[in-house]
């Protein structure tokens, strides 16, 4: 039966969690602050966390960082504030998916089932991929570097996720939906306007090296990989 650890600093939220959890006949345990959680979590791992990201002593997104840098354990994120910084920030760490507060129990429950079935759902860990060259640009998926010639980029998970999605089909427009599908799957709530941004950001970048031609837009569509030969933007 899987478990699940519930992680936040007011007791009447874990409560309500551990109760709707049960009663889905999921197996739920309570942390009610970051350095409990890591405690609970080095003891007995559990298969999915619930996590609170604004806690005393260790916040939400210090210990998404502390466990990610352990495992994959899944992480499902809840927050106080309808903050998109917050949102995009957990996913960037490796968080599955938000919710926030005030929440429906049973959203919750059906989130958490629904990592849990991608979870189990997952293939087996295939061989690394080779990098992947187009241009000027190297993308080497085992290590998460980038390069331009041979000036390595620094990227977030996100950009990376979405340079790779781009490389994946050199001559496909990817429309912002199919890029968030392909980045957090089917349903995932985050906006155009934050693609846009990541976009921006992922441009900048290159930019700095004299590159202004990673990334094409298509009014009115989507993005697409550019020619990554150093020319102007499309």
């Amino acid at each position: 039966m899987p478990q699940v650890l519930v992680v936040d600093d007011d007791p009447h939220i874990r409560q309500l969690l551990v109760f709707a959890l049960e009663k889905a006949g999921l197996t739920a345990r309570e942390a009610e602050d970051g350095e409990a959680a890591l405690a609970q979590v080095s003891k007995a791992a559990p298969d999915l966390v619930v996590l609170d990201i604004n806690m005393p002593k260790l916040d939400g997104l210090e210990v998404c960082r502390r466990l990610r840098a352990q495992g994959d354990l899944p992480i499902l994120f809840l927050s106080s504030r309808d903050d998109e910084i917050d949102r995009v920030l957990g996913i960037e760490l490796g968080g599955d998916d938000y919710v926030t507060k005030p929440f429906s129990p049973r959203e919750v429950v059906a989130r958490v089932q629904a990592i849990l079935r991608r979870a189990r759902a997952a293939p087996p860990a295939a061989k690394a991929d080779a990098p992947i060259v187009h241009g000027r640009l190297t993308l080497d998926p085992e290590s998460w570097v980038a390069r331009w010639n041979e000036d390595e980029v620094g990227l977030t998970v996100t950009e990376f996720g979405i340079l790779k999605i781009l490389l994946g089909a050199p001559a496909r427009v990817f429309t912002r939906d199919a890029i968030i599908d392909r980045l957090h799957g089917p349903g995932f709530a985050i906006t155009d306007r934050t693609i846009d941004s990541h976009v921006r950001n992922l441009r900048g970048k290159f930019a700095a090296l004299g590159a202004h031609d990673v990334v094409e837009t298509r009014a009115g569509v989507g993005y697409r990989l550019g020619a990554c030969q150093g020319g102007p933007a499309a």
